[in-house]
């Protein structure tokens, strides 16, 4: 598969292509697209400096006007969101649609952008002291590294570098050596604004392609002030107490393991489509993907003749064919993990419908699987892991206390939802007492968040918070500042100090 020329028209350079030992397949036929040569840690030694030199200069541009870089650089990603789409499926192995999604998101989180750089603004806050006035202020942290998956090889480095960027932060962007041309790409299409916008600073985007020892120097590294990091759990456990050695500040998206409680009252037609995609889309590798299905007994088996008949509909193959629903896993390796733990699931008593491989001509050293139903006796150790694969377990349950339970009786916490008519089963869910998940949602499945909310997840999804609400202030620091407008030094908490008493 020739992806010079799509790479042409982003911009990427064409001696970055074939100049080193760092071999890039797409999962679609596994044949290698390119030959990087990575980046040793003295290379990014130095990109770090240029980074932090760009941040220095970079907080000094008045946030509205980076702002407009950011629409800028948005307006870049609609004109080549066609391209750039098709690359993100070429690499990653989603299907057309999931990849011009990626690129929407993209310019979403751009747009958001953009209208927070007129809004970080902090509180005036009463103080106890006459003549006194209190604010709070907040100022650009600093260096923000992200080291993002190969999920989504994109749209999550977005969601951090465009609120970074206006937030006064330059960006250091470590990707999955498994992704690394989209990064390119990206970083070529922003280098291209240089023309048009005199402040931009060399080392505003800095990308360092490799593998985990970058990550680790990231952690270690003082000069990030704040380190964000995408991938699996055991990954976030390796990082975090690298950054934390340092007192540094770190964001992670790590491992979920979602569930959907399917009520009574549910409408069966739209939890079949909600669970359909969730479980399915992106071949079972999302963080948010739908992994357990904790349906009622009174509606289990109605439910499991409709999954079970969608499953067989479902079209696996070559994910830039349109009639695809389901790609290719990324690699060997993870068809190889979703065959043992169909395994175990059948040792345990499962029964599994579906999960053979699938020939796809053309495509015959990749990895297709069709996506697998497993009804399981109960919440084993194997439920309870994260499979990275379209593998979804179907529980049985009597009582919402007892489906809650099930819910949140595992290691993750990210994303959440419910299926109901009834009020009070979806106001249950949602509260404290309910699902304990960073997002829940109703009638709706667990995938597909968008970016007006803050994304993440507690537990050992790693409690970081990325894209909109207010997780933009993990990207600045923040300064409590008091001004005395009096001629008098009055001390808080009612304290008398003097030498004249």
């Amino acid at each position: 598969m020739d992806v010079t020329p799509l790479l042409a028209r982003l911009g990427v350079a064409m001696d970055e292509l074939e100049c080193g030992e760092l071999p890039v397949r797409s999962p679609i036929d596994a044949a290698v697209i390119a030959r990087l040569a990575p980046h040793s840690c003295a290379h990014a030694g130095v990109a770090l400096d240029r980074a932090q030199q760009a941040f220095f200069a970079w907080r000094d541009v008045p946030p509205p006007r980076r702002g407009d870089m950011v629409r800028q650089y948005g307006n870049l990603l609609r004109r080549h969101k066609a391209d750039l789409g098709e690359l993100v499926s070429i690499e990653a192995g989603k299907i057309r649609q999931e990849g011009l999604g990626e690129v929407q998101e993209m310019i979403d989180i751009c747009d958001f952008a953009v209208g927070l750089s007129r809004q970080l603004h902090g509180l005036t806050i009463a103080s106890e002291r006459p003549g006194h006035r209190m604010m709070e202020q907040w100022h650009p942290a600093g260096v923000v590294g992200v080291v993002s998956a190969f999920n989504f090889p994109v749209a999550v480095w977005a969601w951090n570098a465009a609120l970074a960027w206006v937030c006064g932060d330059s960006v250091v962007w470590k990707p999955s050596p498994r992704t690394p041309l989209t990064a390119l790409a990206c970083a070529a299409l922003f280098d291209s604004l240089r023309s048009e916008f005199d402040e931009l600073p060399p080392g505003l985007l800095e990308v360092l392609v490799g593998g985990n020892e970058l990550a680790s120097l990231l952690a270690d590294d003082r000069r990030v002030a704040v380190l964000s990091a995408t991938g699996s759990t055991a990954m976030g456990k390796a990082l975090a107490p690298r950054v934390a050695a340092r007192l540094g500040r770190s964001i992670l998206e790590l491992g979920g393991n979602n569930a959907a409680i399917i009520c009574p009252t549910a409408d069966l037609a739209l939890a079949e489509r909600a669970i359909l995609f969730a479980a399915a889309g992106t071949a079972g590798q999302r963080c948010t993907s739908l992994r357990r299905l904790i349906v009622h007994e009174s509606i289990a088996d109605a439910l499991l003749e409709r999954l079970r008949a969608a499953w067989g509909r479902i079209t696996v193959g070559n994910p830039l064919d349109p009639a695809t629903l389901v790609g290719p896993l990324i690699e060997a390796a993870a068809g190889a993990k979703m065959d043992r733990a169909l395994a175990e699931a059948r040792a345990a008593g499962g029964t599994v419908w579906g999960g053979e491989a699938i020939r796809v001509p053309g495509c015959e050293g990749a990895c297709y699987r069709r996506p697998a139903l497993v009804e399981m006796p109960g919440q084993t150790a194997l439920v309870k892991e994260e499979t990275f694969a379209p593998i979804l377990y179907v529980l049985r349950y009597r009582t919402l206390d007892e489906a809650i339970a099930l819910h949140n009786d595992v290691p993750q916490g990210l994303a959440s939802s419910i299926f109901t008519r009834d009020l009070t089963e979806s106001e249950r869910f949602l509260s404290a007492t309910g699902s304990d998940c960073g997002i829940a949602n109703v009638n709706i499945g667990p995938s597909g968040a968008e970016i007006g909310g803050a994304f993440g997840g507690e537990k050992d999804t790693g409690g970081g918070r990325e894209s909109g609400s207010d997780a933009w202030k993990a990207y600045m620091r923040r300064a409590t500042c008091t001004i005395n407008y009096s001629g008098a030094l009055p001390l808080a908490q009612g304290i008398h100090f003097g030498l004249d008493a």
